[in-house]
C-alpha cells in the first residue's frame, strides 16, 4: 500500500504527543484533511505474582490517578516507549518503575492501536512472569498504589465496571482467554 499522506503540518509538539494536520488521499482517490495525534508508542504489562498456569493466578494492578478520568483507575503497568528504546525494554523499565518488580520472562501477547480514528499510538502488550520484588521509582506526576488480585477477581472487576481502562480490560481478557488456555 502506498503512503496516503500528501502533506503534513505540525500544529503542536509536546512531551508526550504531537498534533499534525495531514492532507491525505483516501482509498477512492478523493483528498481531505485529518487531525492526527502522533505518539511514540507504548507498552503494557500483565505481571504475574504467581505461576500463571496455577489455579486462579495472582496479577498486579495499579490504582492510579488519572486527570482525564477525574479520579483513580485500575490499570496494568504501562508507559511510553522512549526514543531509541525497544518495546520490550520499555516494558521492563515501566514494570520496574511502577511496581518495583523485575521479571525473568516477558512474553509478547499482542500489539494494538489504541484509537486509530485520531492517533497512531500502538501498545505492545506483554505477560511478565518470574517476578522479583524491588523498589519502585515513579515519576513526580504519577500517583499510584500497587495491588494484587487474582485473575478471577480482575475479570469480575471488568464485568462490574470497576476496571474501566481499555488497555487493561483487553489485556486481562486476552490473557485469561488465550495465554492461560482459558
Amino acid at each position: 500500500m502506498t503512503d496516503p499522506t500528501i502533506a503534513t503540518h505540525r500544529i503542536y509538539t509536546g512531551k508526550v504527543i504531537s498534533l499534525d494536520v495531514d492532507q491525505v488521499r483516501y482509498p477512492d482517490g478523493s483528498t481531505g484533511e485529518i487531525e492526527i495525534v502522533r505518539h511514540s508508542g507504548a507498552c503494557a504489562i500483565v505481571p504475574f505474582m504467581s505461576d500463571p498456569v496455577g489455579d486462579d493466578p495472582q496479577i498486579l494492578l495499579l490504582r492510579q490517578y488519572r486527570y482525564a478520568a477525574k479520579g483513580y483507575l485500575y490499570e496494568i503497568p504501562a508507559g511510553r516507549i522512549e526514543d531509541g528504546e525497544t518495546p520490550i525494554a520499555a516494558a521492563s523499565r515501566e514494570l520496574r518503575e511502577e511496581t518495583g518488580c523485575t521479571a525473568s520472562l516477558f512474553t509478547h501477547l499482542y500489539t494494538t492501536y489504541t484509537t486509530p480514528g485520531f492517533t497512531d499510538e500502538e501498545i505492545h502488550t506483554y505477560m511478565a512472569t518470574g517476578l522479583t520484588l524491588g523498589e519502585s521509582a515513579t515519576e513526580s506526576d504519577e500517583f499510584l498504589e500497587v495491588i494484587t488480585v487474582t485473575v478471577s477477581q480482575a475479570l469480575r472487576m471488568i464485568q462490574q465496571g470497576e476496571i474501566r481502562d481499555a488497555k487493561t480490560s483487553l489485556a486481562i481478557l486476552y490473557t485469561a482467554g488465550f495465554a492461560l488456555g482459558g
